[in-house]
């Protein structure tokens, strides 16, 4: 008796990426079909009327609560440090820093960049938002000094204006002069 199965050769499988490449539509599926650009969300935070956006390559997330454990000899705008996950994260208070009108926040809401021993926290006004990119400005409108040379470009969305800016060396900056005021 002579089964089929057993009488063929085995067939090689093709790797996956040689069968993926290997497949072609039939003629006239595609032509319908507009390609369109893929764009990821950004999403940006509020200090005061300050816009700004988180760098899309950038770990983030918003806690709602937490504790701060504060350290003695610091600057009232270092907040302290909390332990999220097993890392302690610096927490600053930007607004007060930036010596921005102070309303009363009617949520304190912490946003926490990066992660591990990259991790920064800071205090924010209300939740992050998607931002659209609609215009990009030429020029950048005042700002307070110590952001400013941190601040790349300048975005406008429905009239407010969003601002992206390098974190990292702001917060190395603000580390700088906690380590200065000692």
């Amino acid at each position: 008796m002579n089964n089929d199965k057993t009488s063929r050769t085995p067939r090689r499988w093709l790797p996956p990426s040689a069968a993926l490449n290997r497949f072609k539509p039939p003629p006239g599926i595609t032509g319908g079909l507009v390609a369109v650009e893929r764009r990821r969300a950004r999403y940006g935070f509020r200090i005061g009327d300050i816009g700004l956006l988180i760098n899309q390559d950038t770990t983030s997330e918003v806690l709602e609560r937490w504790v701060v454990y504060p350290l003695p000899n610091v600057p009232p705008w270092f907040l302290g440090v909390i332990n999220l996950r097993g890392n302690l994260v610096p927490i600053f208070d930007v607004k007060h820093f930036l010596q921005l009108e102070e309303n009363i926040r009617e949520k304190h809401w912490l946003l926490i960049l990066d992660r591990g021993e990259n991790a920064v926290g800071l205090l924010i006004d209300g939740l992050p938002q998607a931002v659209t990119i609609q215009q990009t400005l030429t020029r950048l409108p005042p700002l307070p000094a110590m952001l400013g040379s941190h601040v790349t470009k300048a975005h406008v969305q429905e009239g407010r204006i969003w601002l992206e800016f390098t974190h990292h060396d702001f917060f190395k900056a603000l580390s700088q002069r906690i380590a200065g005021s000692r």
